[in-house]
């Protein structure tokens, strides 16, 4: 589902700023190369994410769901200088070309890689994370919530993906359609749990920014 008009879409990526020639690479490459291309993170929404990253100025990062490294790259242009982000993706076969781009990148060192279930991994990061991105998948996300909680802080910022889920979210709901389902009861979750403060941005598929009380 398409919240803006096409030309409404190219406004707003045209006035922000200008996509990283390194991404622009990535994005073609993950066009080329991998399946559902539409998973990537893409120029505006990459953007919103380095913005808020800068502002933040994590010492430790997490994301769960890396992909073909696009979010990842977004996220680190806002560490600290001896900051750390921790990626976590059950697809181990996009490694190879994440660490490429993660390596062509001024923050290949910084840049740590999780090959398995993210609910397995983030109970054994040895770090307090000032910046989390969940975009991996959706039945999980209450569940990788309640971890993150245990590795956050009081002002520490959780992004939530994919949150309106094309619109399904205002739709008539299918009893068989247990990712609606799941991201409904999620999205009221944030908005009524008092450990937390949410609000969700209309930023392509649905964005949403929680701060940890």
């Amino acid at each position: 589902m398409h919240f803006l008009s096409p030309d409404l879409e190219n406004y707003i990526a045209s006035h922000s700023e200008e996509e990283p020639q390194l991404l622009q690479e990535l994005t073609r490459e993950t066009h080329l190369k991998v399946i559902r291309p539409r998973m990537l993170t893409g120029h505006y929404q990459g953007r919103v994410l380095s913005m808020l990253s800068k502002i933040v100025r994590p010492k430790n990062i997490l994301e769960i769901g890396t992909y073909t490294g696009y979010s990842a790259l977004c996220l680190a242009e806002g560490l600290q200088k001896d900051g750390k982000l921790h990626t976590i993706d059950t697809n181990e076969e996009l490694l190879e070309m994440q660490r490429s781009y993660f390596d062509k990148s001024a923050y290949g060192s910084q840049i740590i890689q999780h090959p398995g279930d993210a609910k397995t991994i983030i109970p054994i990061l040895d770090s307090v994370f000032d910046l989390v991105f969940i975009d991996a998948e959706k039945r999980e996300y209450p569940e990788y919530f309640e971890l993150i909680l245990k590795k956050t802080k009081p002002g520490s910022i959780i992004l939530s993906d994919n949150v309106l889920w094309s619109g399904k979210v205002v739709e008539p709901l299918e009893t068989k359609d247990k990712a609606t389902q799941i991201l409904l009861a999620y999205n009221k979750m944030l908005k009524e749990d008092p450990r937390v403060e949410t609000v969700l941005l209309p930023v392509r598929d649905g964005l949403t920014l929680t701060r940890v009380r």
